[in-house]
């Protein structure tokens, strides 16, 4: 496969699929960051819009994965805070923190990070990628196998379990990734507390979308057996009253409230009014005050971010000789992020999945992710058919997407001598502290043991 001729048909067609095939994940994400699922249909369109202007990729498309999700989350302490403050006061905190990430993109690209970013160690790369993996299990887990996502957490609070993680966590307050650890150890040892309907469904669903591939037409697009999965849930919701979790009500933003350009074309979308945002006080709520650790930890979440367009990009390079810029994509990601904080969305990177499915399907150019941002602002009227969707059958997405990785670590595995030991190090640090924090001391001891040592031999990453 060799890069793409330009043709806009084709453009339509893989647009028209992807922006079908992904809802099931925008809602999925949107509760992994930890506000209501339909905010991931109603803030996806514009980030996306604002990535297919910028970037220079015909395949790449970018939005809030598994990773910016957990990682905003554990940044912001979303729990804690939705708990204090409340969901629309978080939302506000998720958008500053957005425009902040955002910024720190566009700024680091100027500064020459793009170039920087592909020499991450592998060993890092590959221990935060676990870490990150089992934040992002035990997010979905919860709402996967009991009716209601807090019934566990309560459980899991009141047992010998949680009592040794409140434990760990009074001891060294940055653990704020034990809990999660700790929700998963109780919820595998305790299946008698499942909930039976939700978590039929919730395993029906998984395993169903980790081995359609093998049974499905072949011509049916990746993303095909999330949507089949996500819809006989609905359609079992709606017929036999399914009691548990479920999308709940879609808000839709009328036109003529939206955005209007230049009085003939309006938009469908709501703005947040920026200067209210740079109000937040994000800094004195969730970085012990300080602006600098704010700039610092938006920083980074740049940076690992920027990781996953790295790959994306390098792939797309290698497989079908797609050249691609550093400074522009990692400015693309900047632009989208500014997107995605005036509409009220987490922070957005590239995406593995989608972009994969992008070029499966013939897009020819960015001209398809661009069709694909419109067909979700404007279809957002009809998105009501997700409400009664089961918010088992959304875990089930995100689970089949990282429970093999986590319970099999074939590459952490394959890691030997010192690369084996920061891996290790990085991936248990990600875990129980927060994916920040994890790829800063991986890195931190990856250097170390590279002055002491020797330059540690490249392995698998």
């Amino acid at each position: 496969m060799v890069a793409p001729q330009f043709n806009p048909i084709r453009d339509i067609i893989s647009g028209a699929i992807m922006a079908a095939t992904s809802v099931p994940q925008l809602i999925a994400y949107a509760e992994t960051v930890g506000y209501a699922g339909y905010r991931g249909l109603t803030t996806a369109g514009a980030p996306l819009f604002a990535w297919g202007v910028a970037t220079g990729s015909p395949w790449m498309n970018s939005g809030v994965t598994s990773l910016t999700a957990v990682m905003a989350k554990t940044d912001l302490g979303g729990e804690v805070y939705v708990a204090k403050y409340g969901e629309e006061e978080y939302v506000q905190l998720v958008s500053a923190y957005s425009l902040y990430v955002g910024a720190a993109s566009i700024v680091m690209a100027l500064v020459g990070f793009g170039a920087l970013a592909q020499k991450v160690p592998g060993a890092v790369k590959t221990g935060f990628k676990w870490g990150c993996e089992l934040g992002v299990l035990s997010s979905a887990l919860p709402n996967g196998l009991y009716a209601y996502g807090s019934s566990l957490k309560k459980l899991a609070a009141s047992s010998a379990i949680g009592e040794v993680a409140a434990s760990l966590k009074n001891s060294v307050p940055s653990a704020t990734g034990i809990s999660g650890v700790a929700n998963i150890l109780y919820a595998i040892t305790h299946p008698q507390t499942w909930d039976v309907i939700s978590a039929i469904l919730f395993l029906t669903c998984a395993v169903f979308i980790m081995k359609a591939k093998s049974f499905l037409p072949k011509s049916m697009p990746p993303g095909s057996e999330v949507l089949i999965a996500t819809a006989a849930a609905t359609i079992y919701s709606v017929q036999f009253g399914y009691n548990g979790g479920v999308v709940g009500e879609i808000p839709t933003v009328e036109s003529s409230s939206g955005l209007s350009l230049f009085g003939i074309v309006s938009i469908p979308i709501e703005v947040l009014d920026v200067r209210k945002l740079m109000e937040v006080p994000i800094a004195e709520r969730c970085f012990d005050g300080s602006m600098a650790k704010l700039f610092i930890t938006a920083a980074i979440f740049s940076g690992v971010n920027f990781l996953s367009i790295v790959g994306i990009a390098s792939g797309f390079e290698a497989e079908n000789a797609v050249p691609w810029s550093a400074p522009r994509e990692l400015i693309a990601q900047g632009v989208s992020n500014l997107a995605a904080g005036v509409v009220g969305s987490a922070p957005v990177s590239g995406s593995m999945s989608r972009s994969l499915v992008s070029r499966m399907t013939g897009a020819s150019s960015k001209l398809a992710c661009i069709i694909t941002a419109l067909l979700w602002i404007y279809m957002m009227p009809y998105m009501s058919i997700m409400s009664p969707t089961p918010k088992a059958a959304l875990s089930a997405v995100i689970v089949s997407a990282v429970v093999k990785n986590v319970v099999i670590p074939t590459k952490l595995m394959q890691l030997k001598g010192t690369d084996s030991m920061v891996g290790f190090l990085t991936a248990l640090i990600t875990a129980i502290t927060s994916p920040t924090l994890g790829f800063g001391c991986g890195v931190i001891v990856y250097a170390v043991l590279s002055l002491a040592l020797g330059k540690p031999k490249k392995k698998v990453a």
